[in-house]
């Protein structure tokens, strides 16, 4: 009677055990989703005027944005930006190609976002293109992309000398020169300089916020304003 006892209080004891055991292989094995490639763009052309629309009235045209397929990507956000507002809009798409209405004889950029269901994404290059407008022989030269310093950053107190940098484009490759505008109003307009180089080098003091931007000018005389981009002296 004590063994057939005991026995009871092992089989007890042990059950749960062995249940646990046995149902640990039941556990779905988690799902890997890829990470998504970046696409490559077609067109509209880098740095080109995009004559190739449809639907033409006196300010818009539609143009077929392209670009190749992303690998493990099942949808895309293209973002195109007004280079002469500075406003950025985004579409959604689940193919390689998208026709928007945008307007005609204004600059734009844009990119490509490649999604699917996980939480990684990947960006294309940006690109730079002009939308033709109605009998344009000559392109304002593309707005200067600021590099450096980059947008509200801190530097060492000690900072007396800055190099700011950026860089240029032009549908007609015809840029004479850039003027710098520097100081610590919020919207710059004192010109400090001007060159044919991407940088220049400017005297700054501690304790102070420093904005500047840079007009473009071409051949033609025409200019193209760039972003304001600021920086602190610490």
């Amino acid at each position: 009677m004590k063994k057939s006892y005991l026995y009871l209080i092992t089989a007890i004891i042990c059950f749960p055990f062995v249940f646990n055991c046995s149902g640990g292989g039941d556990d779905p094995e988690p799902v890997v989703i890829d990470p998504p490639g970046a696409a490559s763009l077609i067109f509209p052309n880098q740095n080109s005027e995009c004559t190739e629309g449809n639907n033409f009235t006196s300010t818009q045209s539609d143009v077929t944005f392209d670009w190749n397929d992303a690998t493990n990507a099942n949808s895309y956000q293209l973002y195109l930006k007004n280079l002469d507002t500075q406003t950025t809009t985004n579409y959604t798409s689940t193919s390689s190609q998208l026709t928007l209405t945008i307007l005609r004889g204004t600059p734009y950029s844009w990119y490509v976002v490649s999604k699917n269901s996980g939480t990684q994404t990947a960006q294309s290059a940006t690109w730079k293109f002009y939308n033709a407008g109605e009998a344009v022989t000559s392109y304002a030269p593309f707005p200067a992309e600021l590099v450096a310093p980059t947008m509200g950053t801190s530097l060492a107190a000690s900072t007396n000398n800055v190099s700011l940098q950026w860089t240029g484009s032009d549908v007609d490759n015809d840029i004479v020169n850039y003027s710098v505008l520097f100081g610590t109003v919020t919207t710059p307009t004192n010109t400090i300089g001007t060159t044919n180089t991407t940088n220049f080098s400017v005297n700054v003091a501690s304790g102070n916020i420093y904005y500047w931007r840079i007009i473009t000018t071409d051949s033609q005389n025409n200019t193209s304003e760039s972003e304001i981009f600021q920086f602190k002296v610490n």
